[in-house]
């Protein structure tokens, strides 16, 4: 039996009593339910649902979809990359999609069933009826993980197959892997944002995102909070029409209110991933 020193036990008591699962005690595969870790603070409220955007709209856009999650059965609209990750919670007496992490730094942590063939996303919930070319799309996202440079949500769009999507990582801290928007296509993810900030500040609160597609020119730009200077703008026409959704590459988060306006819709359900 191997022996611990007391430096270790004070380390190991010091990183559990922070809620910090320390190195080497990643749970195994299925052990997701006894590995989640204990709940984080008690997150604030979620916004109010409107339907006003937070900045303006083209001209034709309409109302395609909208979601507050006011009944269990709103989970039916989505369908999930591993939907054991996936669930409604309830915070502050309003029920908000709830998704699970996969790393130590995540406040709700399970292990994934899902294995991407080439390295991007592990935690992905698309809208599975609502096809779309050019849109905007707009959410609430409380991300609840501990902080560190790669403290992630993502939004997922053009998304037509599991290895063929964009999606938008809004971290903390940029690097090439890092708060950017980057294409999946057939390989592990490439980033194509020409130009990002140098992170977005999770803290401890709800943040409003905003992610804008026009497929003429090929533009995507990200907002976050503020609806005027967006925080990542990219082009690119690899993918046109697919669904849009959220997650995470491997970090835990809520999202409420979604809103997703454009000129129309195609009513296509993705078959790619099972639903709840």
């Amino acid at each position: 039996m191997r022996r611990i020193g007391p430096a270790a036990v004070a380390t190991v008591l010091a990183a559990a009593l922070a809620g910090v699962v320390p190195a080497g005690a990643v749970p195994a595969a299925g052990e997701a339910a006894s590995a989640q870790k204990p709940a984080g603070p008690v997150p604030p409220a979620p916004p109010a649902p409107s339907d006003k955007p937070a900045g303006p709209l083209p001209e034709g856009y309409q109302l395609l979809y909208a979601q507050d999650f006011k009944d269990p059965s709103a989970l039916g609209d989505f369908v999930f990359s591993d939907p054991a990750m996936w669930q409604l919670s309830k915070q502050a007496d309003r029920l908000v999609l709830d998704y699970a992490g996969v790393t130590g730094q995540s406040t709700r942590r399970m292990a994934c069933a899902y294995k991407p063939k080439v390295r991007s996303p592990h935690i992905i919930g698309l809208v599975a009826g609502r096809k779309v070319g050019d849109f905007v799309l707009e959410a609430d996202v409380y991300q609840n993980g501990q902080d560190y440079g790669h403290r992630d949500a993502c939004l997922f769009f053009g998304f037509t197959d599991p290895s063929k999507f964009y999606y938008v990582h809004i971290a903390k801290a940029a690097d090439p892997n890092a708060h950017n928007v980057f294409l999946v296509h057939d390989a592990p993810r490439t980033n194509i944002a020409r130009r990002t900030t140098r992170g977005a500040e999770w803290g401890a609160g709800w943040h409003r995102v905003r992610l804008e597609r026009r497929l003429a020119d090929g533009s995507i730009k990200v907002y976050f909070d503020d609806p005027k200077t967006p925080i990542m703008e990219a082009e690119d026409k690899t993918f046109g029409w697919g669904w849009v959704g959220f997650g995470s590459f491997d970090d835990s988060g809520f999202v409420a209110n979604i809103r997703l306006w454009g000129p129309e819709a195609k009513d296509e359900k993705a078959a790619f991933f099972p639903g709840k």
